[in-house]
C-alpha cells in the first residue's frame, strides 16, 4: 500500500473512531433499556453482571486516584448510568428469577447462585441480615454524608464565584495570565459549579437506588412465594429456600456494586487539594509524622502490657509502628545538604568595575520574601515580574527593562521596595503563605486578619491566612496571594513611571525592532528628519499623559508629515495626539460613541486661555490654580464613584498646561482638548468647573 492510501486509510480510522465514541453512550442507554423489556437468558446476565462489577471497580480507581474533582467531570452523567444499569439488571434478574426459579438454584445464572452460596453460605436469614447491613452502611452512612457534602459544596461553590472570578481578573490585570489562560479560569470556575451543582442532584440517584434496591428485594421474596406456592405446588419451605435464596443473590449482586459506586461519590465529592492523589495525601498527613506514630506506638505497647489483653498482637503491632516513628524521626534530623561557600576573593586595589551603575528598575526585598524567588522552595514572584514586563509591552508598546531584585537587610523581614534609577517610588508588605482581601467597595463583612491598605490602589484590605480565604471570596473580597500584590504593585509603578522606563536604550531598541516590520518607514524619518533624542522626548510626553504608544507607525507617520517644519517636541506630540485620538478616546472611555465630559465655565475657560495660552501673557494668578485643581480633583473623584471615566474637555492652546496642573492633584484625570474628539463620536456636557466666584 502506498504512502496516500496509507494516509487516507489512517484518516478514515479516525474519523470512524470518533464517530463510534460519540454513538457509545445511545448504543448503552439503548442497550440498559432493552434489559428491561426483553427476555435475558441466563449465561448474558452473568455476562453483565460481571461487567457491572468490573465498571464499579473501574469508576471507584478512577475516583481514587484523581487530583481534582473537575478531572473527573462525567462522574454525574457516569452514575446515572450505572444506576440505570444495575436497575435494568435488578428487573431482568427478576423477570429469570420469577419465571425459573422453581427450576433450582442455578435458574438465574452462576453468579447470582455464587452469591447465594458462596458469600452466605446458602442460609436465606444470614443473606437477608448481610443485605440489610450493607443497605445500612450505603443508604444510612456514605450516601447521607456524600448528599449533605455535595449540598454544601454546590452552594459555597456557587457563592464563591464572584471572588474566583474578580482573583482572575486581578491577575489579568496584573499581567500574570493572558488572555487566553483568563478564559481557561474563568471556564475552570464556570465548570466547577455546573460539577458541584450536578453531583448535588446526582447524589440522589445513589439514594433512589438503595429504597429500589429493598422494594425490588422484597417484591422478589413476596412474588417467589407467591408463584412457588400456587404456580408451581411448591411447599413454603421450598419456595422460601429457592426463590428466597435467589432473591437475597440477586439483591447482593447488585447491591456490592451500588456500595462501591456510592463510595466513589463519596470519594469524589469529598476530595479537598489539587496537589495528589487521595491514597497520597492519606499517606503523606496520616502516616508521615513521628509524633503521630510514637504516641500510637506508645499507647498500643501500654495495652499490650494490661493483663488478659492479646499481648502479642498489641506488642507486636506497637513496636511496628515504634520503629517507623524512629526512622521519620531520624529522617527529619538530618541535616540538608550544605554547598560549599565560595572561595575568598583575592584582595585588590579598587578599579572601575567596583563602580556598579544605579538600576533602572529595581525590587529590594526583605529576608522573609527571598523564599518568593527561591525556585526550590516553589517561589514564582520571578515568573510573574516576567509575566508582567511581557503585558506592558503588550498594553504601553514598548519592553521596559529588566527588574534586578536583590535582598535588603534593612528593610523589614516582609517588606519591599521598589524603586525607579535608585529613587524609591513604591513599598510595602508581603506575608508568604498569607493573602490579601481586597475590599473593591461596599462590602461590610468583617474579615479575622491583620487590617491594611492596597499598596498598588490604596483600597482597604486585610490580610489573611488560608482558612479565611474561601469566606472572604464568598463575601466578595478580591483575594490574591503574596506574589499577586506584589506583581501587581510593581505593574501599576510601571503604568505610572512609563515616561521615565523609556530611557535612550529602550528607545534605540524600538527604533530597531520597527526598522524589522517597515524599514523603509523608519529609514526616512529617524534619524533622517527627527533625531533620536527628539523621538525620545516625544515618546515620552505621551507616556506622561497615560497615552500607549503601540501604534508607533502611526506616530512616526505624523511625525514625518509634521517634523519638516515642527522643531519643537511639545508641538510634534500635540499633533500626534490628535493623531492618536480615536486610540486615546477608546482607552478612556471604551468602545462607546456618547462621550461624558467635564467642561470648564466659559468666564473661567476665558480666563484660562488669556493666561495659559499666550507666553507673553502675564501668569495665572495662584488662587485662580489652586481653585482650579481642588475643584477639578473634587468632580474627577465624583465621576469615579459614579462609575464613569473622568475626563476634561479644555480648548486646544490650554490643554498641556492644564494637564501640567491638575496631574499632581488628580492623576487619573485626563484632559482631552477639542481637536482631539474624532468625528464619530458626540460628547455630553456633564459636570461644569465654576470660577471662585461661584
Amino acid at each position: 500500500m502506498n504512502a496516500p492510501s496509507m494516509k487516507s486509510l489512517q484518516q478514515w480510522a479516525g474519523s470512524n473512531s470518533g464517530a463510534l465514541s460519540g454513538l457509545a453512550a445511545p448504543i448503552l442507554i439503548v442497550a440498559i433499556l432493552a434489559l428491561m423489556v426483553l427476555p435475558i437468558p441466563a449465561w448474558l446476565l452473568d455476562t453483565f453482571f460481571t461487567l457491572n462489577i468490573a465498571v464499579a471497580l473501574m469508576v471507584m480507581m478512577v475516583a481514587a486516584y484523581m487530583i481534582r474533582p473537575l478531572d473527573f467531570a462525567a462522574f454525574p452523567t457516569v452514575l446515572l448510568l450505572t444506576t440505570l444499569m444495575r436497575l435494568s439488571l435488578n428487573v431482568a434478574s427478576t423477570r429469570v428469577v420469577l419465571l425459573e426459579g422453581h427450576t433450582g438454584p442455578g435458574a438465574a445464572g452462576a453468579v447470582i447462585e455464587a452469591f447465594g452460596h458462596f458469600l452466605i453460605g446458602g442460609n436465606f436469614a444470614v443473606g437477608l441480615i448481610v443485605f440489610v447491613i450493607l443497605v445500612v452502611i450505603n443508604f444510612v452512612v456514605i450516601t447521607k454524608g456524600a448528599e449533605r457534602i455535595a449540598e454544601v459544596s454546590a452552594r459555597f461553590t456557587l457563592d464563591a464565584m464572584p471572588g474566583k472570578q474578580m482573583a482572575v481578573d486581578a491577575d489579568l490585570n496584573a499581567g500574570l495570565i493572558d488572555e487566553k489562560e483568563a478564559k481557561r479560569r474563568r471556564a475552570e470556575v464556570a465548570e466547577e459549579a455546573n460539577f458541584f451543582g450536578s453531583m448535588d442532584g446526582a447524589s440522589k440517584f445513589v439514594r433512589g437506588d438503595a429504597i429500589a434496591g429493598i422494594l425490588i428485594l422484597l417484591i422478589n421474596i413476596v412474588g417467589g412465594f407467591a408463584i412457588g406456592m400456587l404456580q408451581h405446588n411448591l411447599s413454603a419451605s421450598q419456595a422460601a429456600n429457592t426463590y428466597i435464596l435467589l432473591a437475597v443473590g440477586d439483591a447482593l449482586v447488585a447491591q456490592v456494586p451500588g456500595l462501591l459506586i456510592s463510595v466513589a461519590a463519596a470519594m469524589v465529592i469529598s476530595r479537598v487539594g489539587k496537589d495528589q492523589d487521595s491514597g497520597r495525601q492519606i499517606v503523606d498527613q496520616l502516616l508521615m509524622s513521628p509524633r503521630v506514630l510514637g504516641v500510637t506506638a506508645g499507647i498500643l505497647v501500654l495495652l499490650g502490657l494490661i493483663p488478659g489483653m492479646p499481648h502479642l498482637v498489641f506488642l507486636t503491632i506497637g513496636g511496628a509502628i515504634g520503629y517507623a516513628a524512629r526512622v521519620l524521626h531520624q529522617r527529619a534530623q538530618q541535616p540538608p545538604p550544605v554547598e560549599a561557600p565560595p572561595a575568598p576573593t583575592q584582595d585588590g586595589e579598587a578599579s572601575w568595575d567596583d563602580l556598579q551603575p544605579v538600576d533602572l528598575l529595581g525590587l529590594e526585598l526583605g529576608y522573609r520574601l527571598i523564599s518568593l524567588v527561591d525556585k526550590n522552595r516553589q517561589g514564582d514572584l520571578l515568573t510573574r515580574i516576567k509575566g508582567v514586563r511581557r503585558k506592558f509591552a503588550q498594553e504601553v508598546g514598548f519592553l521596559p527593562p529588566a527588574v534586578h531584585v536583590r535582598d535588603n537587610l534593612e528593610l523589614k523581614p516582609s517588606g519591599y521596595r521598589i524603586t525607579l534609577r535608585g529613587v524609591v517610588v513604591g513599598e510595602g508588605e508581603a506575608f508568604p503563605g498569607n493573602y490579601l482581601a481586597i475590599n473593591p467597595g461596599g462590602i461590610s463583612t468583617p474579615l479575622i486578619g491583620t487590617p491594611t491598605t492596597d499598596p498598588a490602589f490604596g483600597l482597604p484590605a486585610h490580610w489573611i491566612d488560608e482558612r479565611q480565604k474561601e469566606a472572604a471570596q464568598m463575601a466578595g473580597f478580591t483575594v490574591v496571594d503574596s506574589e499577586t500584590v506584589m506583581a501587581t504593585h510593581l505593574s501599576h509603578l510601571m503604568q505610572v513611571h512609563a515616561a521615565k522606563l523609556l530611557s535612550r536604550t529602550e528607545t534605540q531598541q524600538l527604533v530597531e525592532h520597527v526598522a524589522k516590520l517597515a524599514p523603509k518607514l523608519i529609514e526616512e524619518v529617524v534619524p533622517k528628519m527627527v533625531s533620536i533624542a527628539t523621538f525620545q522626548k516625544v515618546l515620552q510626553l505621551l507616556l506622561e499623559e497615560s497615552v500607549h504608544i503601540r501604534d508607533i507607525r502611526t506616530i512616526i507617520e505624523t511625525l514625518a508629515e509634521h517634523a519638516g517644519s515642527i522643531p519643537d517636541p511639545a508641538e510634534l506630540a500635540r499633533r500626534v495626539r490628535i493623531a492618536l485620538s480615536p486610540a486615546i478616546v477608546q482607552q478612556i472611555y471604551c468602545p462607546t460613541r456618547e462621550l461624558n465630559v467635564i467642561a470648564i465655565e466659559p468666564g473661567l475657560e476665558r480666563l484660562l486661555v488669556q493666561a495659559l495660552g499666550n507666553a507673553s501673557a502675564p501668569a495665572l494668578d495662584p488662587g485662580v490654580a489652586d481653585v482650579l485643581t481642588q475643584r477639578a480633583a473634587e468632580v474627577a473623584l465624583k465621576q469615579e464613584e459614579m462609575g464613569l471615566p473622568a475626563c476634561l474637555l479644555v480648548p486646544d492652546p490650554i490643554r498641556s498646561a492644564i494637564s501640567r496642573l491638575v496631574r499632581r492633584v488628580a492623576p487619573r484625570l485626563q484632559v482631552l482638548a477639542h481637536s482631539e474628539i474624532p468625528e464619530t463620536h458626540t460628547i455630553r456636557i456633564g459636570p461644569i468647573l465654576k470660577g471662585a466666584s461661584a
